[in-house]
């Protein structure tokens, strides 16, 4: 999996780890304490990063608005999801 500091790559996109953790956070609360479905898939009611912008340097999160500038290895990752 690719990481940023503050965003990691899930292969169709970015999530927010800090709301990736709240929301796990929450779902330990207020789930039932059933282990039928546990599949260990990212919660797709998570919304996903967005560029900040057209050059594709910078995510930003559309839940809580931390950015972050994609630089060095993580940057060369960027360029292969622009074609997406």
């Amino acid at each position: 999996m690719d990481q940023t500091n503050h965003f990691f790559n899930i292969g169709y996109g970015w999530l927010c780890k800090h709301c990736s953790a709240e929301d796990a956070e929450r779902q330990v609360h207020h789930a039932p304490r059933s282990t039928s479905h546990s599949d260990g898939k990212v919660n797709s009611g998570l919304p996903l990063a967005s560029w900040a912008d057209s050059s594709r340097q910078a995510l930003t999160c559309r839940r809580c608005g931390i950015e972050e500038t994609i630089t060095g290895g993580a940057g060369q990752m960027s360029d292969k999801f622009r074609k997406i």
